[in-house]
């Protein structure tokens, strides 16, 4: 079975992350911690207390993305569903009230850009139109009140990566 890490950016966007947060805790941080005590008593030492709170900050964000990084590394290509809506599907909906169309990528949250066109599968709508298939009618809550949609033209990520 193969992973789907090489073809996920988020993976490799949160790789990064880990690196780069790792660096900070164990290169950046002990220097800054070092030149801090230098000022004189800790008691009183803003910079010290500054460099401790983001030392339990990074320690924090490393296990967040450590776990995060976990999860995301269990998906593959045969957990994707084909022909409904899943992680990676460019779904097109027609506004059933006023004929209007709007196309959106399927993301993980963490990919999420909305101006983009690209909603998260934990957004009101991703959750609505997950599993969904190309004709299904979807009605979903949104801050303007209730709406359906048809779902026009759906491309999965299997279909995506076969063309």
């Amino acid at each position: 079975m193969a992973r789907l890490d090489t073809d996920l950016p988020i993976l490799q966007k949160l790789k990064e992350e880990l690196a780069q947060l790792q660096y900070e805790l164990h290169t950046v941080l002990p220097r800054e911690l070092e030149a801090a005590r230098g000022h004189g008593d800790l008691s009183e030492n803003a910079e010290y207390e500054a460099c401790k709170e983001r030392q339990r900050y990074l320690a924090a964000r490393i296990a967040q993305v450590r776990e995060r990084i976990q999860q995301l590394s269990l998906y593959n290509r045969n957990s994707i569903p084909e022909g409904v809506v899943a992680y990676g599907s460019e779904v097109t909906l027609e506004d059933l009230s006023d004929g209007s169309t709007v196309t959106y990528r399927i993301v993980f949250p963490e990919e999420a850009d909305v101006a983009a066109g690209c909603i998260s599968l934990s957004s009101p709508l991703g959750r609505a139109l997950l599993h969904r298939a190309e004709g299904d009618e979807v009605e979903v809550q949104t801050p303007r009140g209730r709406k359906l949609y048809q779902i026009t033209k759906l491309v999965t990520l299997h279909a995506r990566e076969s063309s």
